[in-house]
């Protein structure tokens, strides 16, 4: 048995006024299954909700037995269509607390609003933001979280890092906005959370904005250097070790393996793994009228140590 105070997501980030509580808390393993995809809702799809992208999503969450779910660039519409069809599916434990969405734009798609999800199979609660440095351009960056409501030091963050390479106050913008998720990455687990990061981070594996985000204990040919605490759940892949596989399927061959570049990841801090981890990301759809994205879809499965 230990004590530990806990601080809500809410007053962490900013985004709310919460009391501190101190509760005694013990330790439980789990496993969740992780989903995230970048669906370019608006520039690869039109904002479209009836053009098979919805059912992609959704038919792959169910199959692939996600626990977690994460799309970045989808168009709140098609945020909605999802949450719809998943009930059809009988996918969440509770279909009227498993999805939350947070705006990066509000006119995007062609008028409606446009970001970042996440859905959850068993029930959430209270969603917390943390709006990122500005690149400049009229798109907020965001952090999204929430915790699970039977299990709330259990949570769930998705972000879609900014692509621009500008320097703003003396800083590689996307370098900032990584540190800054980073930092708050290492508040939740001093805080006792576990905390599973799914989301486009703009940047790859073997780059140094990142050196400070793989563990230490990761030291391969493809990525080297490392000073930090996590792991990237497909950072074993054999076909590039340390790197993992291609995520966008572009037809580029770039990377450090000549295979393609990784820009999408799965993040858990080592110190809360309890046992194996596996990734893998998926060949795109093509039932959209052509290919539903130019990312792939990215999974993975990691044992977690959760106090409860």
């Amino acid at each position: 048995m230990i004590t530990a105070s806990v601080v809500s997501l809410a007053l962490l980030l900013g985004s709310g006024t919460a009391a501190v509580a101190t509760t005694t808390t013990t330790a439980a393993t789990r496993t969740y299954n992780t989903w995230v995809w970048n669906v370019a809702g608006w520039t690869m799809n039109g904002a479209s909700t009836t053009n098979g992208l919805i059912t992609a999503i959704t038919d792959s969450i169910r199959n692939r037995s996600a626990d977690f779910a994460a799309l970045n660039e989808v168009c709140r519409g098609q945020y909605v269509a999802v949450i719809g069809k998943l009930r059809d599916l009988g996918w969440p434990e509770d279909d009227s607390n498993f999805a939350r969405f947070e705006t990066s734009h509000s006119t995007a798609c062609d008028g409606e609003p446009f970001g970042n999800a996440i859905f959850s199979k068993a029930p959430l609660g209270t969603a917390s933001h943390y709006t990122l440095s500005s690149d400049g351009s009229s798109e907020d960056r965001t952090l999204l979280c929430a915790p699970l409501s039977a299990t709330p030091k259990m949570v769930f963050c998705t972000t879609h890092i900014t692509p621009s390479d500008a320097i703003i106050d003396g800083k590689n913008i996307n370098e900032r906005q990584l540190d800054e998720v980073h930092s708050l990455m290492e508040t939740f687990n001093a805080l006792g959370l576990t905390v599973i990061l799914a989301g486009d981070l703009n940047n790859e594996p073997n780059l140094d904005p990142l050196n400070k985000w793989y563990s230490s204990s990761l030291n391969t040919q493809y990525n080297s250097a490392n000073y930090g605490s996590y792991r990237e759940l497909d950072d074993t892949d054999t076909r590039c070790a340390g790197y993992g596989e291609i995520t966008v399927d572009n037809g580029d061959t770039g990377g450090p393996c000549g295979l393609g570049r990784k820009i999408d990841f799965i993040f858990v801090r080592e110190n809360r793994l309890a046992g194996s981890y596996t990734g893998d990301s998926l060949s795109i759809s093509t039932v959209c009228g052509g290919y539903c994205s130019d990312h792939r879809i990215v999974i993975g499965t990691a044992t977690v140590d959760v106090n409860l």
